[in-house]
């Protein structure tokens, strides 16, 4: 199974959606997420990706309030603004036994040791396995496009997450940004590219 290397505009919009499907842990409390990672810490992969409220000024800066974890039985939705983003988190990000897959990710980790310090390890950037495999592309939209033959809305990326309620669209958005790293990586894994 051969990939493209690129994929065009046009070409992304005849592909049908790509939604999450499955269960969602919507975490707001720290009992919630003492119960997530007594749930995330049992997998030995996840995949992750971060949101933070829009910024539309130069200069402003708004820290991450969400963090989505997809496993293979669902997603988490952390929601760091209600939760803080714990020592026990961060160690998570330091563990080495767990691989942690995400596409341009590098701000994300920046991030996230903004609002507590940690050492970042088994990170993998589905970014830089794309190149890998001779892709031209990167980011979500081109990549889940290219690996898993589906086209993801954007639609709810510059929404308010630190809304009181995150709405139904906001959480099958989140979701589905983190499960796609996490579906990709078990595609290529099954296919031996990894």
């Amino acid at each position: 199974m051969m990939f493209p290397a690129k994929i065009s505009k046009e070409e992304i919009k005849e592909l049908p959606l790509l939604r999450y499907e499955g269960a969602i842990v919507l975490v707001e409390t720290r009992e919630e997420l003492k119960k997530a990672l007594n749930e995330i810490e049992q997998y030995d992969k996840i995949g992750f990706d971060t949101e933070a409220k829009p910024a539309f000024s130069k200069g402003q800066y708004n820290p991450v309030s969400l963090l989505q974890i997809a496993t293979e039985e669902q997603v988490y939705l952390i929601r760091i603004n209600k939760t803080g983003f714990t020592e026990r988190l961060a160690r998570l990000f330091s563990n080495k036994d767990m691989l942690k897959i995400g596409i341009s990710i590098r701000d994300d980790i920046k991030d996230l040791q903004y609002l507590r310090q940690f050492n970042p390890e088994s990170i993998l950037e589905i970014n830089t396995l794309a190149a890998e495999l001779e892709i031209e592309q990167q980011g979500v939209r081109n990549l889940s496009a290219i690996f898993l033959n589906g086209r993801v809305s954007k639609n709810q990326q510059v929404t308010n997450w630190e809304n009181e309620k995150l709405t139904p669209s906001q959480q099958v958005y989140a979701a589905t940004d983190a499960w796609v790293c996490y579906a990709i990586h078990t595609l290529l894994d099954s296919k031996g590219y990894l």
